[in-house]
């Protein structure tokens, strides 16, 4: 089960709070220490030299055929294998993102694909094409079934994705899952908690940001203390859907943005491992018509929602999700530290930085899209199993960037009042 934050003992998880660090809480006071005033995310265009990466700045969900890949970034140079072992792998899920092909799985020398599975048959063709597969199911209930399937990758539709990780899990899969982890339901969120934990499983996210050059590097830095403690962090996932993707069943169709935030929430729990406590959240009616209460059933009004919050390391965050705002778009963050900040670059008081390149993939694995990060989560997520350890985005991290914005999205409706947030620790 979920916890309270540090020093909170409160059990209206998601709900209004009162007091805050022992201080009544004002909208204004929250807002003020969260930075709302901040300036904007544009992160400028930067060489390599001196810790600089480039500025992330390509649409999100656009079916990408791994067109935005980084420079370089799929170099198999350096690459030692591990193991002979080949892991049997199952997949499921090849809608208009085709995302169950585009991480690279079929690429992997540890990995076989044992079979796929989509609900559409001509579409469960394509997929079991894609990846050189000739067992096929039709759906993954039915996929799970298989005793040969050691893990299984579910990229089916976001409401779906608990049900279908805690159907995996119970019979005995390791799971990669697409984001988020949960749709909307911290009830899910402590259902797939307690289901991963004790199952002994590995479960891994597939957050593409923690992969992103910038984040990477990020990471990179705080962890060997160029940063120290940070002060102020900033994501943003900005992506103009005048008119929303195709989905199954329509599930994007006037989508509550903060139940879309793990591009952005991971430009703080991707780069520290910390986690927000609280949070009040302004959400901005939307003039597009998907995004108007009477036309989805999420009755949401908003198009854009901006999240401030505190972070366990007791600084601020704020994180930004929106949908109908044209203009430049893309994930990406940047954060200010008591030695050092990073906004496209390192500047601070480190002067002995730590390698900020992301490790080389396996020769014949594509970097692939997001950023260059599809090749590397797969990657990553086998490597957890063959080395028997915590993934990259595991479990807890996967929700601790997840239910936030579930959290965001009821502060919004209720017109930005502070509420408390539910903490995953394994």
């Amino acid at each position: 089960m979920a916890t309270d934050p540090p020093g909170k003992k409160d059990n209206r998880r998601g709900q209004d709070i009162k007091r805050f660090h022992g201080k009544a809480i004002t909208r204004r006071l929250f807002i003020n220490k969260a930075g709302l005033a901040a300036a904007g995310l544009g992160l400028m265009q930067s060489g390599r030299a001196g810790g600089a990466v480039p500025a992330q700045t390509a649409p999100h969900d656009r079916p990408s055929g791994g067109s935005n890949a980084a420079p370089g970034s799929d170099n198999s140079g350096g690459w030692v294998p591990f193991s002979d072992r080949r892991i049997r792998v199952g997949i499921v899920g090849y809608g208009v993102c085709r995302f169950g092909a585009e991480f690279g799985f079929q690429n992997h020398p540890n990995v076989e694909v044992t079979a796929v599975s989509d609900l559409f048959p001509d579409r469960c063709e394509a997929l079991a094409r894609a990846c050189n597969c000739k067992k096929t199911y039709p759906s993954l209930e039915e996929l799970v079934k298989d005793d040969s399937i050691e893990a299984v990758f579910v990229a089916t539709d976001a409401p779906s994705h608990a049900k279908h990780v805690l159907e995996a899990i119970s019979h005995g899969k390791h799971v990669a899952c697409a984001v988020p982890a949960v749709f909307g339901s911290l009830e899910d969120a402590d259902r797939l908690f307690d289901a991963v934990k004790s199952s002994g499983l590995k479960y891994m996210m597939f957050e593409t940001s923690c992969f992103r050059e910038d984040l990477y590097a990020m990471k990179r830095i705080y962890e060997s203390g160029g940063f120290g403690e940070l002060v102020y962090s900033e994501g943003e996932y900005f992506h103009y859907m005048e008119e929303p993707i195709d989905s199954f069943r329509g599930w994007r169709i006037g989508l509550p943005p903060q139940w879309y935030p793990t591009h952005s929430n991971a430009y703080h729990v991707g780069i520290t491992g910390g986690t927000f406590t609280e949070v009040t959240c302004i959400g901005i009616k939307s003039i597009l018509e998907h995004l108007r209460p009477e036309n989805n059933v999420y009755k949401n009004p908003f198009g854009t929602e901006i999240a401030n919050f505190t972070t366990s390391e007791g600084g601020a965050a704020r994180m930004g999700v929106s949908w109908d705002t044209p203009g430049d778009e893309g994930e990406r963050g940047r954060v200010r530290g008591q030695k050092g900040s990073f906004s496209g670059k390192y500047e601070g008081l480190a002067t002995d930085l730590p390698v900020l390149t992301k490790p080389p993939l396996p020769p014949g694995v594509p970097a692939g899209g997001h950023g260059g990060s599809h090749g590397h989560l797969m990657n990553e997520f086998i490597l957890s199993i063959l080395q028997d350890r915590k993934p990259l985005v595991d479990i807890a991290t996967a929700l601790n960037m997840t239910v936030p914005g579930i959290v965001a999205h009821r502060s919004a409706m209720k017109n930005g009042k502070p509420m408390i947030i539910p903490q995953f620790k394994l």
